[in-house]
């Protein structure tokens, strides 16, 4: 259901000091968005963290194009976006994972937002529905 009320962004932070290959797993991921399986890989990479390579196999099991995907993993297609998105998290105070900001999003321009706050670590479906329940109070 969209309601207009709440926008989700993902922005990835792999944490390369904590796991050595968060980086490429990020890069997994998109390179799987690119044959329509994003989320796919994500969970699957997410269960099998300490067997993460190889990637192939993992493309493999979800019935990509392995070949292509092969190609997107060596080329670095997606590194830079990578890098911009950790920026981006880092600049408004995430620095682990899960981190999740909330805030209202300016009519005017949508990319702003106003009235941040701050969910680390997992959470509990109550802890984001007070949070989204107080911001949306402030909406005239």
């Amino acid at each position: 259901m969209q309601t207009g009320k709440v926008r989700y962004v993902l922005l990835d932070l792999p944490l390369e000091r904590i796991h050595k290959d968060a980086f490429k797993a990020s890069e997994a991921t998109h390179c799987a968005r690119d044959q329509g399986k994003y989320w796919e890989m994500h969970h699957r990479l997410f269960e099998n963290q300490k067997a993460l390579k190889p990637w192939s196999g993992h493309a493999e099991a979800l019935g990509l194009d392995v070949a292509a995907f092969d190609e997107c993993m060596t080329s670095g297609k997606h590194a830079n976006d990578i890098r911009t998105a950790m920026k981006e998290a880092q600049k408004v105070g995430i620095t682990g994972t899960p981190g999740f900001v909330l805030a209202l999003s300016d009519p005017k321009d949508p990319k702003k937002g106003k009235g941040l706050s701050f969910l680390r670590g997992a959470q509990p479906f109550a802890a984001f529905k007070a949070q989204i329940d107080n911001a949306l109070k402030t909406v005239k």
